[in-house]
């Protein structure tokens, strides 16, 4: 285990300070995400630059980069760590879906509920963009018809 700096903020590898990562997720969602980290950056030695996007979705997941998990965050970041969350876990589950409550979990620590609303509105957008499923029952639903509990898939253009 690396040194951790007294704040607990950052890692010390090689006299190198990393950002840590956020001790507020999960350890259930931390492993899963620390996987899929590792699984893109294998993927970045075979695949290229094509596989980096999921490198950086697991590092923004993870609180090591954007906002920092230390400050209040600002509502452009919590909209840019759900979207990371999604697709990661997206990624790692393949071909499984996920709950939005396990993004929200992961942003949303202690107070994960409040960040629900949030969560379901990055769903919605990434559906829009292709990225996303947004699924009751097993099905397919359009935005309209999204009232209740859902599970997210991923769509055909989530970068994979």
């Amino acid at each position: 285990m690396p040194d951790r700096t007294p704040d607990g903020r950052w890692i010390v590898v090689d006299g190198r300070r990393w950002r840590a990562s956020d001790p507020a997720i999960p350890e259930t969602f931390r492993a899963e995400l620390v996987q899929e980290l590792m699984r893109a950056r294998r993927e970045v030695r075979s695949r290229g630059d094509s596989a980096r996007p999921a490198v950086h979705d697991a590092k923004v997941a993870l609180g090591e980069r954007g906002d920092p998990w230390w400050e209040a965050p600002t509502d452009e970041g919590l909209r840019d760590r759900a979207a990371a969350t999604i697709r990661a876990l997206l990624r790692h589950r393949d071909p499984s879906t996920i709950c939005p409550s396990d993004a929200a979990r992961t942003i949303g620590g202690a107070g994960w509920r409040d960040r629900m609303p949030l969560v379901r509105e990055v769903a919605v957008a990434l559906r829009d963009a292709g990225e996303v499923e947004i699924q009751q029952g097993g099905e397919s639903v359009g935005t309209r018809e999204v009232t209740g509990p859902i599970r997210l898939a991923a769509g055909e253009d989530l970068p994979r």
